[in-house]
């Protein structure tokens, strides 16, 4: 075999080798919502080890037990990374509800962690409902392209939606809404974030699950890989390990 063809051979192979492992490799983006996932630093822009948090422990060890090469990212806002990964092969992203109206739009692992959506008001307001019906009297914010938002406004309820959840935390304590859709163990976070007193929860919505959701081209190799990666941390206890550190 002639030199230059052994050659050709070797960069032929080299080339294959990383194209697979390109392929093999996943983007990973996630959001500020603790105390899922969310910035060490209390930034809108996070990678790696600066990212902590239930789903993004959850998420590294399951990553770690399948074999996967992946990289970690948190940005904002929530529409751009949640259109990002819809579009892009081998994006994943999350912490994310899993609804029927997004259910086709990805592949889901999971799931990661059990989340609540409640109905919020500023400590001191005199505000009380007893149903979904109720809000329709209210300025009522939410956070833009979140499942709880959408919730609310599919049952004919009008949102005032934010960019940023921080700003419906201000906005409640400063008066320009008067009550805030929000998860029962996010919204402290938040209005911390925001330095702001937490609010007070008058009414519970609906209990979901979060999970990782992957591109739809995201091999199944990858996605069953995953899932036996964390239904194996829920057998030996490692799961319940990590969920106690913030728990």
């Amino acid at each position: 075999m002639k030199p230059f063809t052994r050659l050709g051979l070797l960069t032929f192979a080299l080339t294959f080798s990383m194209l697979t492992q390109a392929a093999d490799k996943l983007t990973l983006l996630t959001e500020n919502y603790p105390p899922f996932n969310m910035s060490i630093e209390d930034k809108n822009f996070a990678r790696s080890s600066g990212i902590d948090g239930i789903s993004a422990d959850i998420v590294r060890e399951m990553m770690k037990r399948a074999k996967i090469n992946y990289s970690m990212t948190l940005r904002s806002p929530w529409s751009r990374i949640y259109n990002m990964t819809r579009k892009k092969s081998n994006y994943g992203l999350f912490s994310t509800t899993l609804t029927e109206e997004r259910k086709p739009l990805f592949k889901w692992v999971g799931p990661l962690v059990e989340n609540g959506w409640g109905v919020f008001k500023k400590d001191g307001s005199q505000i009380q409902i007893s149903s979904l019906e109720d809000l329709k009297k209210y300025k009522v914010g939410g956070y833009k392209g979140d499942a709880s938002t959408e919730f609310v406004k599919s049952h004919g309820i009008k949102v005032i939606e934010t960019a940023l959840d921080k700003y419906n935390a201000e906005k409640l304590e400063s008066g320009r809404i008067d009550l805030w859709i929000s998860s029962r163990f996010t919204s402290s976070h938040i209005a911390e974030t925001a330095g702001v007193p937490a609010p007070v929860a008058i009414h519970n919505l609906k209990n979901v699950d979060l999970y990782l959701a992957l591109n739809l081209n995201t091999s199944d190799a990858i996605v069953k890989r995953l899932q036996a990666a964390l239904d194996s941390m829920k057998k030996d206890g490692k799961f319940d390990e990590l969920m106690n550190n913030y728990l």
